[in-house]
């Protein structure tokens, strides 16, 4: 019997079965349990997804956006040291874990999906760094200097629900989107940084390589 066919097995052994530790290529600071082919993992979620309404599983892929923004952010250490962060929609926590790394006081990672919290807590003890986990927080007061977030804006829905909250914030924090071209990303009211080509598979995108470009959104009055 596998994991995903034994309700009891908890979340952390389902990552570990389905998974290999493994680099991430733009950043081989840090290791991650990642799929290694799409279709086992995606096949073995639905059983767990039948059981437990959870997300497909997106955490075990390391995707553009969230390279690029740990890419800039061990390129850059200056700019989260000593500052509180958060990850937004985290996936396997690849940006908090380099925000850890370069120094930053406090990194928190949110997630809605359990499995990707629990994929969060493994990836951060691998890489011997300490990340606090949360899971909804659209609609919290700002508690946070720095506030990161890859590749939000592939469905209009995620989008529409997402974008005031956040836009909300940059009063008081700097709030950064690592996009690599989605079609609800916003037009207006985003100042680039910089620029990262990233290579990707065409398991998971229509092309092996996105130029992936890192926004602030511009703070409101």
């Amino acid at each position: 019997m596998t994991a995903t066919e034994h309700p009891s097995v908890s979340a952390e052994a389902f990552i570990k079965a389905n998974t290999v530790l493994a680099l991430v290529p733009h950043v081989p600071e840090a290791r991650l349990y990642l799929a290694t082919e799409i279709t086992p993992i995606w096949q073995a979620t639905e059983t767990w997804l039948a059981e437990r309404n959870i997300e497909p599983p997106f955490w075990a892929f390391a995707w553009p956006g969230g390279q690029a923004l740990a890419r800039h952010i061990l390129n850059n250490p200056a700019l989260v040291a000593g500052k509180r962060v958060l990850d937004f929609a985290a996936g396997g926590g690849i940006a908090a874990i380099a925000c850890a790394m370069a120094g930053a006081a406090d990194v928190e990672a949110c997630e809605i999906d359990d499995l990707a919290l629990a994929a969060i807590g493994l990836n951060a003890a691998v890489n011997g760094v300490t990340i606090r986990r949360s899971g909804d927080i659209v609609g919290s007061p700002c508690s946070w200097d720095l506030i990161l977030c890859g590749d939000v804006c592939y469905e209009a829905p995620m989008t529409s629900h997402i974008m005031p909250w956040l836009i909300s914030l940059t009063p008081m924090a700097n709030v950064w989107i690592a996009d690599p071209g989605r079609a609800y990303l916003p037009k207006d009211g985003l100042a680039p940084i910089t620029t990262y080509r990233i290579e990707t598979t065409l398991e998971l995108e229509d092309r092996t390589s996105r130029e992936v470009t890192l926004y602030r959104i511009a703070p409101t009055s």
